[in-house]
């Protein structure tokens, strides 16, 4: 028995669903005879690339075919779609990415067509093949055999060379809608007699997110299981989806900023034994509905009326920030869920649900656990600064002096002659030295205005410290190791000061830029990625005192340590960052 998908492919170029801009393109260019030699078919799975290279090499082989379409119906057109054409082939790259592989494609392409018109060649995956490869069919795809067409198909574009996609037409196959899919599916099920409602499709045409080739196999997956009658709550439960409204109701607890809420609906949902998975699946795809609201694209959302209304009322009690971070803060949940524990959940509640606002805080707080006494702004000093009407050297005291005053002892009798030893315990006590206090800016200043007579002017605002001397290539030079030590312990894997030890050296400073030249590629490209380069760029602003950019370079000098005849191990091991300690 043959799978859905592969039974409903589709066999013309009008068949081809959601990619009208590309069939187009090959009709006319198959009805005025100006066919490529070669052509990169790029999108994601599931959306007709291969199938429409096999459309496109039957239209070119087929003997009754008018208008550009293949008819389907003569013997090749029945041997390219059975798929035991000899002149059609097609050859996955991904297990056939070798350059013998290509070197064996570039001899059979040189033989002309046993039956067919001209020969056809699809490549699947192309972007998997080695850059030997991709090299050897390079010369083949640019001056091809007239008798020879090549449709190469891949997911990865981006991985394909340059040298490749300049040799070929590129057509960008889209995502399929999910309307288009749903009037695919209903042909399907009208096909092999299967009952299903709208609703139950729309549900399996969002899942398959733009493939349609993923929605075919969940329809054959319901009546595998289910048979050809399927409700929408066999497809909800097939896919996971709970379709609970406490994800709703959790959104407007964000809204309200109401934590003790919100925990209470996910501990209800917890307790209930939902997938806590798919529910944070369901709360930002509610929440991504709201942001559209909000952001005045209504119409991009593809929810009922009465929802549009709910939505709505929503939006105009949140703001765009708060519905943002919560998007991307229940999305990080949902990729890095582990589905057990609930403590994911209460902490994105929180964050995104934690008012802006101290007094919204506060009078929240208030509600919950009654009134909050907040301490009043005195507390956080011993004693408050008293006004002085004093002049002259009266009005100045001491640092010392003026501690003591906030310091509050026992309180004792006192008669004539403890004053009087008073006295002379307080002169004493002036001579002795006082004890180093801990000073702040903000002491500091209040000591020296304290202690400066009415009559000097105010004083002026510090000069800014002047910025750090240049420094000589030289002092970098002598300086360097300091700066690789302290590189020790960072990066992904705390190798950072193997990739700068001796691979690197300063050779040229200029301006606020320091030119490092590297003895080879490997720790050259590592430096350069930007998260290397920066925290080089961090140690070298700590150690000299100045901001410098990093630029690397290869140099031609040698390395410092280079073993003689030590053997191939020892090369390799200096070239990933080790040094030569003693040499036997």
């Amino acid at each position: 028995m043959e799978v859905l998908y592969r039974k409903w492919r589709p066999q013309t170029l009008a068949d081809v669903v959601g990619q009208e801009h590309v069939t187009h393109t090959l009709l006319n260019a198959l009805k005025s005879d100006k066919v490529a030699h070669a052509y990169l078919f790029c999108g994601p799975r599931g959306t007709g690339k291969t199938s429409t290279g096999r459309i496109l090499a039957k239209a070119l082989n087929c003997s009754q075919g008018g208008a550009g379409e293949p008819c389907n119906a003569c013997i090749l057109c029945k041997e390219i779609t059975g798929g035991h054409a000899m002149d059609v082939m097609e050859i996955d790259a991904a297990s056939n990415r070798g350059i013998d592989e290509i070197r064996e494609l570039r001899e059979r392409v040189r033989f002309a067509p046993g039956t067919a018109k001209c020969k056809f060649y699809i490549i699947d995956e192309v972007h998997m093949l080695t850059e030997p490869a991709a090299n050897a069919l390079l010369k083949t795809l640019e001056e091809p055999p007239p008798h020879v067409r090549f449709v190469l198909a891949t997911t990865e574009p981006h991985k394909v060379p340059v040298t490749i996609l300049s040799r070929c037409q590129r057509f960008d196959f889209r995502r399929i809608s999910q309307d288009a899919t749903m009037k695919r599916l209903q042909v399907i099920d009208k096909g092999e007699g299967i009952k299903i409602d709208d609703a139950s499709l729309k549900l399996i045409a969002r899942s398959a997110t733009g493939s349609l080739r993923d929605a075919i196999n969940l329809l054959e997956q319901l009546t595998a299981y289910y048979g050809n009658d399927i409700s929408l709550p066999q497809v909800q439960a097939m896919l996971g989806i709970t379709g609970d409204v406490r994800a709703r109701e959790l959104v407007k607890h964000i809204v309200n900023n109401d934590i003790p809420a919100g925990l209470h609906t996910i501990n209800s949902v917890t307790q209930d034994g939902v997938d806590l998975r798919q529910f944070a699946r369901e709360l930002v795809e509610y929440l991504r509905e709201l942001l559209l609201v909000k952001a005045g694209a209504a119409e991009a959302v593809d929810v009922p009326k009465d929802a549009i209304a709910e939505l709505k009322q929503l939006a105009e009690k949140s703001s765009m920030a708060q519905l943002s971070q919560a998007v991307r803060r229940f999305r990080e949940v949902e990729m890095g869920f582990d589905g057990f524990s609930p403590l994911p959940l209460e902490l994105a509640l929180v964050e995104c649900a934690m008012p802006s606002d101290r007094s919204a805080l506060l009078e929240k707080l208030e509600k919950a656990t009654g009134p909050v006494q907040a301490k009043p702004a005195s507390a956080t000093t011993p004693t408050a600064a008293k006004p002085t009407t004093a002049t002259g050297p009266t009005a100045a005291k001491p640092a010392a002096a003026e501690k003591s005053e906030t310091v509050q002892e026992p309180v004792a009798t006192v008669t004539p002659a403890t004053k009087r030893t008073a006295r002379v315990a307080k002169k004493d006590k002036a001579k002795e030295p006082v004890a180093t206090v801990p000073a702040t800016p903000e002491r500091a200043a209040k000591v020296a205005a304290d202690e400066k007579p009415e009559s000097a002017a105010p004083p002026t605002p510090a000069e800014p410290a002047a910025a750090a001397a240049d420094m000589s290539l030289d002092d970098i030079r002598r300086r360097w190791k300091e700066v690789v030590d302290a590189t020790k312990g960072m990066g992904s894997r705390g190798n950072l000061d193997a990739l700068l030890r001796s691979a690197c050296e300063p050779v040229e400073v200029t301006g606020d830029t320091l030119v490092l030249g590297f003895y080879w590629d490997f720790h050259k490209e590592k430096i350069e990625d930007p998260k290397y380069r920066t925290m080089v760029e961090a140690k070298v602003t700590e150690i000299f005192g100045k901001p410098y950019k990093i630029r690397c370079r290869m140099t031609q000098s040698k390395p410092p340590h280079k073993p003689k005849e030590k053997g191939h191990m020892v090369d390799k091991a200096l070239q990933m960052g080790a040094t030569l300690i003693e040499e036997e």
